[in-house]
């Protein structure tokens, strides 16, 4: 496949020199090996890029003091894992504690306390942590925020794909792009589901999602152990979308649901309820297991989006932690080449902010 075409920040153009080492990396040869030229996001919408993700960034406080210090690196994704609280009612975000926050969020009510003050705090500190963010930084990436339902959603009020709407839209007020967004057309007339919308290539332009927050959820690990697959926050919620969509109130939505598993063909068949399968445009997959499975062109030819993670775990395997640049940036082009729109990686060391902050043009 061709190699991606590094795209620039508004901020200005990457430099030919580095589009040389990109090409270097991974093997094209000196006759073949002019350099890409740098491309103004105009170009391109979201569901043609591909961007370069923080894998469970809440997490490692000894490598991110606060969500902040993770966004400054120009990451295009960051990750959060909730749990449905029992006792409390309450969306805490950890990676193993169902009853307890421990990440790297505080308490902002301003830009300047994002790096400041208590941490470990709940899902509603760490999205206002990203929108203070965001908002402070309107030329940034579009940031996707991964959120792992670890239990799904809960048995409280607060814990219904409705009241989980209001608290999305409530703390990500005003940088974030909704399922409403890409249903619209220009004529303001809507399309009737997300893959009508989304195989139309009705996603926004790049250059105009700058600063902007997209959601999506998975199901987490806890609930695919414990409940049927019918209960998954995939399914719960593409249902909701519909409900929403029937009566209306398209617009209350907030999140993307994503099908786990990304495959050649169509993954949504699995779903035995045919009227769900056109709510999901937003697809996940471990690295490896995209690459290897065979074509997948599918997503890209679609507009659909693909994230993908563990970055490292494809042949030959990288370093998980602290990659060589050039190993890096080779690794996120193969993927963008193969069609990944995002790319979530666990490089917290080697090679930082060399590749973290790359976009590049998707297949």
């Amino acid at each position: 496949m061709p190699l991606p075409t590094p795209i620039t920040r508004r901020a200005g153009a990457r430099l030919a020199a580095a589009a040389a080492l990109l090409l270097s990396a991974v093997g094209v040869g000196a006759a073949a090996a002019a350099p890409a030229q740098a491309l103004d996001y105009g170009s391109y919408n979201l569901s043609g890029v591909t961007g370069t993700g923080l894998h469970n960034t809440y997490n490692d406080k000894s490598e991110y003091t606060y969500l902040a210090n993770a966004l400054d690196t120009g990451t295009s994704l960051v990750e959060l894992d909730t749990w449905a609280n029992a006792l409390n009612g309450k969306w805490d975000v950890s990676h193993s504690d169902p009853l307890a926050s421990d990440n790297n969020c505080v308490q902002s009510s301003s830009y300047a306390d994002d790096y400041t003050g208590d941490r470990n705090q709940n899902l509603d500190s760490c999205l206002d942590d990203i929108r203070y963010w965001l908002l402070d930084h309107p030329a940034s990436h579009p940031i996707m925020v991964k959120i792992e339902m670890k239990n799904g959603f809960g048995s409280w009020s607060s814990q219904t794909p409705a009241a989980f709407d209001t608290y999305v839209q409530t703390h990500l007020s005003g940088v974030l792009y909704t399922p409403k967004d890409l249903l619209t057309k220009s004529d303001g007339t809507m399309y009737p589901t997300l893959d009508a919308a989304a195989t139309a290539d009705n996603w926004g332009n790049y250059a105009s999602l700058e600063g902007k927050a997209i959601v999506e959820i998975i199901p987490g690990t806890y609930e695919q152990a414990t409940s049927s697959s019918s209960t998954w926050v995939d399914q719960v919620y593409a249902q909701h979308l519909i409900d929403l969509y029937d009566a209306g109130t398209i617009a209350d939505a907030a999140v993307f649901p994503s099908v786990l598993g990304a495959q050649t063909g169509d993954p949504r068949l699995r779903y035995s309820n045919t009227a769900l399968r056109p709510w999901f445009v937003v697809f996940d997959q471990d690295a490896g297991a995209f690459v290897s499975d065979g074509d997948t062109e599918w997503y890209n030819t679609n507009h659909y989006l693909a994230v993908v993670t563990d970055a490292y775990d494809v042949a030959p395997a990288l370093s998980s932690s602290a990659p060589s640049l050039a190993d890096a940036e080779a690794r996120v082009a193969e993927l963008a080449a193969d069609g990944a729109s995002y790319v979530s990686t666990d490089w917290y060391n080697s090679p930082g902010d060399g590749v973290l902050s790359e976009v590049l043009a998707r297949g």
